[in-house]
């Protein structure tokens, strides 16, 4: 099967999926347990076709007669599209308790989880500033709808009204600094875009650098950085539980996909005027999402918060990548892997123990947990430990390998600052430990029958581990390293 083929079926079998569901779900005979194991065994299928072509650096355009060269796929895409993939399968696989125990999980649900999915894949793939608009567009507007998928809750519709308003607004600037560009090159294709920027002289290309700050907003506020992530405790507090590690992790991935093909194809001879605004934002992100986490009592809410530190994160490496081309664009794309798992797997485990219901989980209602279900607490410690960046988890590698190349980059204060708010973040991480294993128990009534939702929240912190002890830091176990592998072939693959 050609690569062309491939880029092709993945989209294709998503969307024909979601409308097939879409209809489906209008017959008698539909249920809810067949929509979930459709998608389910979409999200699989088509997983096992985007992964089939990740292990060579190829790089093809889909299509140009009829595309006209607005999507590309090539390893970097097909990287991004299988994370989005194995996401969405395990936010699903994760969530079935929770699913199975709401009534407002509805075909609909089902539908919206897989047009995200397409816009996303679409967005990595996309080529061109509108293609990349309208896939980004879709994507958003269907996590909107997904996140006031409660329609009984306030908090919900009210978390669904605000992220449509602000998103919208945040569109417009996305629309606007397209006009700019278009008006300067002539062109909307990054290629295109690209080829004018190398042979004409700065002063010819101003209104290209103010249409890039404009589009940077749009990605400032998607990725939730500080000031443009206002909206992130309220839309995450009002989201279910699925929808919040979904937003969290694979929602975070689609939009940096687009912004690294952005940085590393078109804009890289800006990064001496994007810097500065790079490195404030990561600086505002990490202390703005430090102060808000430490101040939370509810664990979701902490976790939402604790997201905006870890954009500031990704932040510090894309501030890197004009120097440390290479090893910066290498270390995000691990980063975010690294930090999806984990939040994946502690949204997962808040999902497991919340039985569906609408109650935000407080520390304290986590005390003695360990005592009571020592394979949730212990699942729920990986993740907490990871996310703070505790040696032997992938999440300390991820950060190891943000912070160096920041140092490489010369951003070495950057990288400091960093590792200072990772300490920062011991404290309310480890707050969730402290509650599982050295508060009374409350005996918080957890259901152990959902065998499927607990095997993968216990695969998932067995990845946590294996990436933290796997690598060739510690011990070359095999399949891990291959995780960094995938990263270079992924960023050699834009230049061919």
């Amino acid at each position: 099967m050609t690569n062309e083929l491939i880029a092709l079926l993945v989209p294709g079998l998503l969307l024909f999926s979601a409308i097939f569901i879409l209809l489906y779900g209008l017959s008698t005979s539909y249920t809810k347990e067949k929509g979930y194991y459709m998608t389910l065994v979409t999200l699989l299928v088509t997983f096992i076709l985007a992964v089939s072509t990740i292990s060579e650096k190829h790089s093809i355009e889909v299509l140009p007669d009829i595309f006209n060269s607005m999507l590309v796929y090539d390893t970097f895409s097909a990287t991004f599209i299988s994370l989005f993939l194995f996401g969405g399968f395990l936010t699903l696989a994760i969530a079935k308790s929770f699913i199975d125990k709401t009534s407002y999980f509805t075909h609909e649900s089902f539908v919206l989880l897989l047009f995200s999915l397409f816009g996303m894949v679409i967005l990595s793939m996309a080529n061109e500033l509108v293609t990349a608009f309208v896939a980004l567009e879709i994507a958003s507007m269907s996590v909107y709808v997904l996140v006031g998928l409660n329609r009984h809750s306030l908090k919900a519709s009210e978390a669904f009204f605000k992220y449509l308003l602000l998103g919208s607004f945040a569109a417009s600037f996305y629309l606007l600094g397209m006009m700019l560009i278009y008006a300067q090159a002539k062109t909307t294709n990054l290629d295109g875009i690209a080829e004018y920027i190398l042979h004409t002289e700065l002063h010819s290309q101003l209104l290209i650098v103010a249409g890039s700050m404009l589009i940077m907003i749009t990605i400032m506020f998607k990725i939730a950085s500080v000031p443009f992530g206002a909206w992130v405790i309220d839309v995450y507090e009002g989201a279910s539980l699925p929808i919040t590690a979904y937003m969290a992790g694979v929602f975070k991935i689609a939009v940096f996909a687009f912004a690294l093909r952005i940085f590393l194809s078109d804009y890289i001879s800006f990064e001496a005027i994007y810097d500065p605004l790079i490195i404030g934002g990561a600086v505002v992100t990490m202390i703005g999402g430090s102060l808000l986490a430490v101040i939370q009592n509810s664990v979701k809410k902490m976790l939402a918060a604790s997201s905006v530190v870890h954009s500031g994160y990704l932040l510090i490496a894309l501030a890197s990548i004009e120097v440390s081309n290479q090893n910066a664009a290498n270390a995000i794309i691990f980063y975010l892997f690294a930090y999806f798992i984990s939040a994946l797997g502690a949204f997962g485990v808040l999902s497991y123990i919340s039985k569906g219901g609408d109650v935000l989980i407080t520390f304290s209602d986590l005390d003695g947990l360990a005592k009571d279900k020592p394979l949730i607490a212990a699942s729920l410690t990986i993740f907490m430990l990871s996310l703070a960046g505790f040696p032997s988890t992938i999440g300390f590698i991820g950060k190891f390998y943000i912070f160096t190349s920041a140092i490489e980059a010369g951003n070495t204060l950057l990288a400091l600052f960093g590792a200072l708010t990772a300490f920062v973040s011991i404290y309310y991480y480890f707050k969730v430990v402290v509650h599982l294993y050295f508060k009374e128990s409350v005996h918080l009534s957890v259901d152990y029958g959902y065998k499927v939702s607990l095997a993968f929240i216990v695969i998932s912190a067995f990845i946590v581990l294996w990436g933290g002890v796997g690598t060739s830091l510690l011990f070359d176990i095999p399949g891990i390293n291959e995780l960094n592998k995938l990263t270079e072939h992924s960023i050699e693959s834009l230049g061919l």
